[in-house]
């Protein structure tokens, strides 16, 4: 498996500024995946819940603490995804999925 794309694990974490606005507490974690589009049946099966399945993230599990967002740099601009599943694989491996609610925008800050 080439696990050589970036991607970006956004921690879950948020702390109040002096301003009363709540912002990260972290900054996103770098980990290594390979990275593929999902299949036909899964995107399918997103749609008919109101998402937008874009990518399957499979990477080394230890390096996932649970995080509920990604970020990825595709064709020079940073997008954040939602990962609204994960599956649990072989040989201390997690498939993660990544996505948009539809009608949401997936793009981030560069």
């Amino acid at each position: 498996m080439d696990r050589s794309t970036p991607l970006y694990l956004v921690p879950s974490e948020y702390q109040q500024n002096n301003n009363g606005e709540f912002i990260e507490a972290a900054e996103p974690r770098l980990v290594y995946c390979d990275l593929r589009s999902v299949s036909r049946a899964e995107w399918s099966d997103a749609g008919q819940h109101g998402l937008r399945a874009e990518y399957q993230a499979t990477m080394f599990a230890p390096d996932y603490q649970g995080e509920q967002s990604a970020e990825l740099i595709l064709r020079g601009g940073r997008k954040r995804f939602s990962i609204y599943r994960t599956y649990l694989g072989r040989d201390e491996s997690i498939e993660l999925y990544l996505g948009t609610r539809v009608g949401e925008s997936s793009l981030g800050e560069p």
